[in-house]
């Protein structure tokens, strides 16, 4: 029996300083969900999928967990398909509104987020914060009472080839060989993993990654002086909800992906999950191309971001379950081990999947693999 695919929204109100997504009215919030139940049979679990951009209701990992019997719910937050203004404690809040209401609507009892890719360190962001509401302002400092929000707290967290966060991914990915953002394409050649004239070439001495990391980590952060800056300048002004837009170029630049031995997984060399690195690292596809202010500082900012999936891991108390994949092109292996280390309990479980990609797409004879761990796994917790 196919699994019965149910389209449906969530309306709620929300006290903001200026919008952040298009049409609508502004005060009101419109979370865009779809349940994939097992049956017409109501259930007393489900596994609540969500991510900062979304469009994940039709993932094959998503629709064979529902095909194996387990009721699955994916949540589009309201910045579905375009992260260029996110705010990760937004995301939070529409997905506390949609868990609410499937508890309500549904009659769940029990909830597990399931946390693939970009969605696992929301789903860390997402607990930690129902477990132990600390924030009050965005980190651009608009007010934003999570505590108030009063998010309920779910029963487990599945991690499925997912990275740590967005800010320390792309901090990760972004191009350290531009030094001036104004000028993003004149850039130092020993630090340009893609020029033929840098003298560093894989396999990469330790001493160069360790240069290689520094001055991505200290453009991120240049980046976010400068956030800062144009912030103050924007709210010592008559319009203090002003904001600003901007490109950053040069996203896609891991030495991982010119170097396999970085990270060594089942992966191919010389390609990322947006096909060639060196294309996509200024193609208009990529992480962080098109930004705000105030979004920088919320998701990509190394230093400013409250959605930090190690730290958040780390003070969460529901059972977590890791699944890696070995050839994923996007999330690679050293992620997984390190969100696995983070989380500050025993209950917690961690599995690899030798040859998955990031899809399941080019190795579907994998996906069942994952479906077993995950429902042996679910069963066992909290059945």
């Amino acid at each position: 029996m196919m699994p019965i695919r149910q389209p449906y929204g969530v309306v709620y109100k929300e006290e903001s300083g200026f919008k952040d997504v298009y049409g609508g009215t502004s005060g009101m919030v419109f979370v865009e969900c779809m349940r994939i139940a097992a049956s017409e049979e109501p259930a007393k679990r489900a596994i609540v999928f969500s991510h900062p951009i979304g469009g994940g209701s039709f993932l094959p990992l998503v629709s064979a967990l529902a095909r194996a019997g387990q009721d699955v719910i994916y949540v589009n937050t309201r910045y579905r398909g375009n992260d260029s203004a996110l705010i990760m404690e937004k995301c939070i809040s529409d997905l506390g509104a949609a868990i609410r209401n499937a508890k309500a609507r549904f009659g769940y009892e029990k909830i597990v987020l399931g946390g693939w890719s970009g969605g696992g360190s929301l789903s860390l962001f997402y607990q930690d914060q129902a477990e132990n509401p600390t924030i009050t302002h965005t980190p651009a400092g608009d007010p934003y009472d999570i505590a108030a929000l009063k998010l309920p707290p779910v029963d487990g967290i599945m991690l499925l080839a997912a990275h740590i966060s967005r800010a320390i991914t792309l901090t990760e990915w972004i191009d350290p060989s531009i030094a001036d953002e104004a000028r993003p394409f004149e850039r130092d050649p020993e630090l340009n993993i893609y020029d033929p004239a840098n003298p560093n070439r894989p396999p990469y001495r330790e001493e160069f990654v360790a240069r290689f990391r520094a001055a991505q980590v200290a453009r991120n952060r240049r980046i976010t002086d400068w956030v800062k800056g144009q912030l103050e300048e924007l709210k010592a002004s008559d319009q203090p909800n002003a904001e600003r837009g901007f490109v950053v170029h040069g996203t896609m630049a891991d030495v991982r992906w010119t170097d396999p031995t970085q990270d060594a997984s089942d992966r191919r060399p010389h390609e990322c999950y947006l096909g060639d690195p060196k294309v996509a690292n200024d193609g208009p596809v990529a992480l962080a191309r098109f930004c705000t202010l105030r979004s920088w500082l919320s998701q990509w900012g190394h230093d400013t971001t409250n959605a930090d999936g190690l730290g958040n891991a780390s003070r969460i108390s529901c059972p977590v379950l890791v699944i890696n994949n070995t050839a994923d092109l996007a999330c690679t292996p050293s992620h997984a081990q390190r969100l696995f280390d983070a989380v500050g309990h025993a209950d917690k479980e961690y599995h690899d999947i030798v040859g998955a990609d990031h899809y399941y797409i080019e190795r579907p004879d994998l996906l069942p693999q994952a479906v077993e761990i995950c429902s042996e796994w679910l069963s066992r917790k909290f059945d």
